[in-house]
């Protein structure tokens, strides 16, 4: 090999790698994606082995269904609370749930149509997105 073919091949590799590192590829995602990827879908939380259907209307409301899954033992099965995004992360407050604290969520895109999210006190999973 030349030496312009080796530049070349280590030229594409940084390319590639700083494809792969860029925001909408891995890492957090911004406010803005946040927003493209949320906004007018149903997400379906996995956590503790339940699945759990959030829809996040385009007008910042976001009401959780739990009565699928047998919630309704711990609280209401189903509330609507209101979403935003701030310092791209997802924040969400309920009425009732939780005591109406507000939650704060990091997300990544781990493939297509799925996350992962952190919660703001330390709490993790997946998420599949739909609609």
């Amino acid at each position: 090999m030349n030496l312009n073919n080796i530049l070349l091949n280590q030229l594409k590799a940084v390319s590639l790698l700083g494809l792969i590192m860029s925001p909408s590829f891995a890492g957090d995602m911004s406010s803005s994606d946040i927003k493209a990827n949320i906004s007018g879908k149903k997400v379906v939380l996995s956590t503790v082995g339940l699945e759990f259907p959030l829809f996040y209307n385009s007008n910042g409301r976001v009401t959780g269904d739990g009565s699928s899954v047998g919630l309704s033992k711990f609280f209401a099965p189903k509330e609507t609370g209101k979403w935003w995004v701030a310092n791209n992360q997802l924040c969400q407050k309920f009425p009732t749930w939780y005591k109406g604290q507000t939650f704060c969520f990091t997300l990544q895109l781990a493939g297509p149509k799925m996350l992962n999210w952190r919660r703001d006190d330390g709490y993790t999973g997946s998420a599949k997105i739909s609609g």
